[in-house]
């Protein structure tokens, strides 16, 4: 009797919940908005390509911070290349003085890395200006949690060399250098080597009045992986005031490029724009694939439903013949921090490096700004879902600065 009671009772306050969550729907605006906003967001999601959406074959991170102080905060972003026989990585590695660092890792299948340096591959000198305060901090450095150093590898290897471009990150001075190596000396990691750091961008000394031009905030730039009717092509950024194009500098020497003027658009200075699935495009992530059908360019962008999430990755097809122009763009993000371990200090996913292995795409990436992982995803059938043109709706206004 007592049993039964007690189960009527449960009952009755459960109704009386819904009746009270049904009745904040129909009559709360914002309660509304908010179960609309929820509702919308999982038919979004209903509605996207699974070909178009790479997979997390490990479930977990592959590399994690180590005990070493330069590498014990976080390991994000790294470069990779297939190269002998294995995967190679360079990461970006963080200690507690807060300065950004390359480590190395390989895998025998793109998967295990158990070849792991403890020491790390490549460090700038004396980084840092007066007004830095020199330790790790998520919150004072957003962008990672370091304050000086080298920062977000691409590598390419072109003509039995190693090309590594990296943001310079200087007490808020934001400039783009590059290190190279020949393929023997890497393979034998003789990292001792490396010949650099060149800047291959000129910061504000090669750039127009533009108002949307970078001054003092050149970040994220990353070669082709060949060069293009005999030139280095740099991909320098995936914004263009026509949002069916990109911009790409060709050079014979990668070292000439700081005397150039030519303008690199800075993300910050522009404003939201509806553009397929995001509002707010950032930046290129690994350096382009070339495949049959044309070259495969991840990016990080944001989107309007989810501002909270600071970085989600968008794919585009570059025409082979004219690579500044886009083919293609997927209708949604191919991978988002759903994640716990690409949430630990903030809703990231962050590329920097991809191959293709065995018809397999790999896509390795920071999560979190603090750990290092995989996605992947059958290539034919992703390329097939990303030439299916369902055309996302693309931005026609010229671009303006942001208020």
């Amino acid at each position: 009797m007592i049993l039964v009671l007690l189960a009527n009772v449960v009952a009755l306050f459960f109704s009386a919940f819904v009746a009270g969550v049904l009745v904040g729907v129909l009559l709360i605006p914002s309660v509304r908005r908010t179960v609309a906003d929820v509702l919308s967001h999982v038919a979004e999601r209903l509605r996207r390509r699974p070909a178009l959406l790479l997979a997390r074959p490990t479930g977990k991170p592959i590399l994690t911070p180590r005990a070493n102080l330069w590498e014990d905060q976080a390991v994000l972003n790294p470069a990779a290349l297939d190269l002998g026989g294995r995967v190679h990585l360079i990461y970006r590695a963080i200690g507690r003085d807060g300065v950004s660092r390359f480590g190395y890792a390989s895998s025998a299948d793109g998967f295990t890395f158990d070849q792991i340096l403890p020491y790390p591959v490549f460090a700038v000198r004396n980084p840092g200006g007066p007004g830095a305060i020199r330790r790790y901090s998520p919150v004072l450095y957003p962008s990672g949690g370091s304050w000086g150093g080298a920062e977000d590898p691409r590598m390419v290897a072109i003509n039995g060399r190693v090309y590594v471009t990296f943001n310079l990150f200087d007490n808020w001075q934001m400039r783009v250098g590059y290190i190279s190596l020949s393929e023997e000396d890497f393979l034998a990691h003789r990292f001792e080597r490396w010949e650099g750091p060149f800047y291959i961008s000129g910061g504000n000394q090669n750039k127009s009045n533009s108002p949307l031009s970078s001054k003092n905030r050149d970040k994220n730039w990353t070669l082709f992986p060949e060069k293009i009717n005999g030139e280095f092509a740099v991909l320098h950024t995936v914004i263009d005031e026509d949002p069916n194009r990109v911009r790409i500098e060709y050079t014979d020497a990668l070292e000439t490029l700081p005397e150039r003027e030519f303008d690199t658009i800075d993300p910050q200075k522009v404003p939201d724009q509806p553009i397929a699935w995001h509002i707010h495009v950032r930046s290129a992530g690994p350096p382009p694939l070339k495949t049959p059908y044309g070259w495969l360019v991840f990016y990080h962008a944001s989107s309007q439903d989810e501002p909270h999430i600071g970085y989600k990755l968008g794919a585009m097809l570059l025409d082979l013949e004219d690579p500044t122009k886009i083919l293609h763009r997927a209708p949604h993000p191919i991978l988002e921090p759903d994640m716990p371990y690409e949430n630990t200090h903030k809703a990231v996913v962050y590329a920097c490096g991809a191959l293709v292995r065995d018809d397999l795409l790999f896509v390795y990436y920071g999560g979190g700004d603090h750990i290092v992982s995989v996605a992947t995803a059958p290539l034919e059938e992703f390329l097939q879902a990303l030439m299916r043109d369902e055309a996302p709706s693309l931005a026609t206004e010229p671009l303006t600065r942001a208020a």
